[in-house]
């Protein structure tokens, strides 16, 4: 049984940042270095919680998960394969449902926090 002992509260539990890079293949413009701080992945690692962090540029994104976000710093635009385009701000919520293909483009440094549930493949 679980207890309040296992709850993780985010603003006090301490991660070590994981740098990450879209492969430069799917680079675009700029160079969107990237930052995770992952506080949270359940047993299965298909569910995770955490915080993420960009510098400005536009890469091809392809999600195989779906994924919660809420915009907490900076503007991006989401660009998709249609032609649409969608202008990003601190306060945004929004779902990103997996199968969604197109672009990122990072205008000034993001922070947002995701919740992120992968599928398991079938």
């Amino acid at each position: 049984m679980k207890s309040l002992n296992d709850w993780i509260l985010l603003d006090k539990h301490t991660v070590s940042p994981t740098p990450l890079m879209p492969a430069p293949e799917r680079i675009k413009a700029g160079t969107p270095s990237q930052t995770a701080w992952n506080h949270y992945s359940d047993p299965s690692q298909q569910f995770h919680v955490g915080f993420w962090a960009c510098e400005p540029g536009c890469w091809a994104v392809h999600y195989t998960e779906h994924e919660y976000c809420q915009m907490l710093e900076g503007e991006a635009v989401i660009h998709d394969e249609q032609g649409g385009r969608l202008h990003l701000k601190p306060g945004d919520q929004f779902v990103i449902p997996a199968g969604f293909v197109g672009q990122w483009e990072t205008l000034t440094p993001c922070r947002k926090l995701y919740v992120i549930f992968e599928p398991a493949a079938t």
